[in-house]
């Protein structure tokens, strides 16, 4: 009786607010939704068709009057009317039944504004949250994989998402120093398909840069290299053409963005106080994010670092684990969501 009247009240929810994809724990229940963010709304109106997986279906395949389109930019709100109602549609779809509007924590990228900062608040409360929470992503990625956090001495994460790139430093439960990147999963794409188009004369989509970077990509040689088949427009001709491309070329396309990642993991290391760099040595990198499960990125880390690299168990969903065991501490919640702001 008391587990049914339980469940009409409110259950608190950890929000992955990811440019790529949105991830919801539910306390006592864990990971409930593993939604893409992106959302199809009817052309010159906030008609919102679909949200989620459905919506990514639509993305560069609609026709004039329905546009998908993905609200957040970066780790950050770049439509802020769609971002609402994208949370909305989630929120609704995990706490439907309830009495009470729920306690929210979203995680957020480090480096963003105080101006974002408020327009993810505000999201959050116009989509029926009760109270809201930031914790920064490096964070809630380390708490996500399990590192000891509350422990004095030197933990680093390196979170690779959709949008962002966040690194972190972390000792006695808080952030000695960090460093939020504009560099992720997305521009690995959009550097796929700037180099079909100028190495192949091949005009191909998102979608399928993506599909290009899972199947074949790597930031490290293979000890077998792959190939696969690409279809896409001939520039010159106007007409559909498949091509076959090899791993060797993505991995050489992908070099631009890589080193920008690596030299902000320089400059973390460099800006690391000693002690904490004496730590690092045993304990390494830990590694979190869709771009963590590029192939060969943890041997190129340590190349560069000299540094033993770890892969996180489920490195995509780290943030949300991390906001979810967040939320079984109220006052560490409190503290973090005061030195955030």
């Amino acid at each position: 009786m008391w587990a049914q009247l339980k469940g009409l009240f409110s259950n608190d929810i950890g929000i992955d607010l990811g440019t790529a994809n949105s991830l919801v724990y539910v306390r006592d229940q864990g990971i409930v939704l593993r939604e893409p963010s992106v959302v199809a709304i009817q052309a010159g109106t906030n008609n919102v068709l679909a949200v989620g997986e459905e919506a990514k279906r639509m993305l560069g395949r609609t026709p004039g009057n329905i546009v998908a389109i993905r609200p957040m930019k970066d780790g950050v709100i770049a439509d802020f009317d769609v971002t609402g109602a994208m949370l909305r549609h989630f929120i609704q779809r995990v706490h439907h039944r309830k009495l009470i509007a729920p306690r929210v924590v979203v995680a957020v990228p480090s480096g963003i504004t105080e101006v974002e900062r408020r327009a993810v608040k505000d999201s959050v409360t116009h989509a029926g949250a009760r109270e809201v929470y930031l914790i920064e992503q490096p964070m809630a990625s380390a708490i996500g994989v399990g590192l000891p956090v509350h422990e004095p001495a030197g933990n680093m994460i390196v979170d690779i998402g959709g949008g962002t790139c966040e690194m972190a430093i972390i000792s006695l439960a808080g952030i000695v120093f960090s460093r939020s990147l504009r560099v992720g999963g997305d521009e690995f794409d959009e550097t796929i398909v700037a180099y079909m188009k100028r190495a192949h004369n091949l005009m191909i989509g998102e979608r399928t840069a993506e599909e290009i970077k899972i199947k074949i990509g790597s930031a490290y040689p293979l000890e077998q290299e792959l190939t696969m088949d690409v279809k896409g427009r001939d520039l010159s001709t106007g007409l559909p053409k498949t091509i076959n491309v090899r791993s060797e070329e993505i991995r050489e396309a992908l070099k631009e963005p890589l080193s920008s990642i690596l030299e902000a993991i320089r400059i973390t290391l460099e800006r690391c106080p000693p002690e904490l760099s004496a730590d690092l040595v045993d304990r390494g990198i830990v590694m979190a994010g869709g771009g963590a499960l590029l192939r060969g990125i943890d041997r190129l880390v340590a190349e560069e670092t000299y540094l033993p690299v770890h892969i996180a168990d489920d490195p995509l969903t780290a943030v949300a684990e991390g906001t979810g065991r967040v939320l079984q501490e109220l006052q560490f919640l409190k503290r973090v969501a005061s030195s955030s702001t």
